[in-house]
């Protein structure tokens, strides 16, 4: 991988998950931008998720079933198709 200079992302999160994960991150000594870069970066290594999620919380569960925007994707090439034209 080359180096390239940093590219800003910008992505609509829930201001209580951005807290929460934030305090998650900063115990481990880590800071937002830094976990994210941390779970692309193994996302590119492991060509998908860098864990298997096996289960939703229920609220999870309700916003996926009831989300206007939900997309089955067929492979990770389509997934990437549909956030380049973003």
């Amino acid at each position: 991988m080359t180096t390239q200079h940093p590219q800003h992302l910008s992505i609509p999160v829930d201001g209580a998950l951005k807290t929460e994960a934030q305090a998650v991150y900063q115990r481990l000594g880590l800071d937002l931008p830094t976990a994210v870069t941390l779970f692309l970066k193994q996302s590119v290594a492991d060509q998908g998720l860098p864990f298997t999620p096996d289960a939703y919380s229920p609220a999870v569960a309700r916003e996926l079933v009831h989300s206007d925007h939900l997309k089955i994707y067929n492979s990770l090439a389509e997934l990437w198709h549909d956030l380049d034209q973003q």
